[in-house]
């Protein structure tokens, strides 16, 4: 139901023609999107987070879970495989659904730079000591360039 129903919906996607946006996301949020969701939670419960707070916290980890893949497949396509550090445009080799391949290069950077937006509205009225760490995280995995 969670990492692992991702990854077998990830697997059993490869090569489909008919992959949608819908099950890319599906994909995405019980992946990447979990782990980060994980970290981010647990860290807010062991800190003392109200209910309230551990909850935006969630939603800022969703986000920032979808942005890092959104990044990754735009920067799958742009970048060679020196820069990158590993094999660039492996998902099309291997038939992938991606975001650039279902909403193109300059529309999956749109919805990056919504993401990021969306995640750190989470974060507004916590400490900006305390949520600046999160806040470089969420530019650092937009702007990444590798």
């Amino acid at each position: 139901e969670g990492l692992v129903a991702g990854q077998v919906v990830d697997i059993n996607s490869e090569g489909l023609s008919d992959v949608g946006l819908e099950r890319l996301e599906f994909i995405h949020l019980h992946k990447t999107a979990a782990l980060l969701e994980g970290a981010v939670v647990l860290g807010a419960i062991l800190g003392g987070g109200s209910d309230e707070d551990v909850e935006k916290l969630r939603k800022f980890a969703t986000y920032i879970g979808l942005l890092f893949q959104v990044v990754d497949d735009i920067l799958d396509v742009t970048k060679s495989s020196q820069e990158l550090g590993k094999t660039a445009g492996k998902d099309l080799v291997a038939d992938k659904v991606t975001y650039p391949k279902l909403l193109g290069i300059e529309k999956s950077k749109e919805f990056a730079e919504k993401l990021n937006r969306d995640a750190q509205e989470q974060l507004s009225g916590f400490d900006l000591n305390k949520s600046a760490p999160l806040i470089a995280l969420a530019n650092y995995i937009a702007y990444r360039q590798n």
